[in-house]
């Protein structure tokens, strides 16, 4: 029976260990008539295939920016580079402007009634508004 709970003790500490993946959450400006968005549409914006919103990204190389694109469009840093490279050199589409915090996006995307961003559910307040929220 010990070594049945000091087993199970030890999964249960085990688990407690890992990271935990925070939420992910799709913002817009408050007075954006959006109320509801796809994953498959939020990656349309965000790798340059829709003009309708203006994208803003967090910083290159950041976890929340990688977790993102692996969860809204299954693609991974370099593809993500990749295909904006692709645009760039065409001249189809200019980067999203990249910001360092989830304070600087949510402020970007409050300030313009176009953006589209993403940040941490923790982060949310009543300046944006959540139209997508990633597991």
């Amino acid at each position: 029976m010990k070594k049945i709970l000091s087993a199970l003790l030890a999964s249960a500490l085990a688990a407690a260990a890992l990271p935990a993946s925070a939420e992910i959450v799709v913002i817009v400006n408050k007075d954006n008539p959006a109320s509801r968005m796809f994953s498959e549409q939020a990656s349309q914006f965000f790798l340059g295939k829709s003009a309708m919103f203006t994208p803003v990204d967090q910083s290159e190389g950041s976890k929340i920016r990688t977790d993102f694109y692996q969860k809204v469009a299954e693609k991974d840093p370099a593809q993500v580079k990749a295909i904006w490279s692709k645009l760039v050199f065409t001249g189809k589409a200019t980067p999203p402007k990249e910001f360092k915090s989830n304070a600087e996006v949510k402020k970007a995307v409050a300030d313009d009634p176009k953006a589209i961003g993403y940040i941490d559910k923790s982060a949310v307040d009543d300046s944006v508004k959540v139209i997508l929220t990633l597991p």
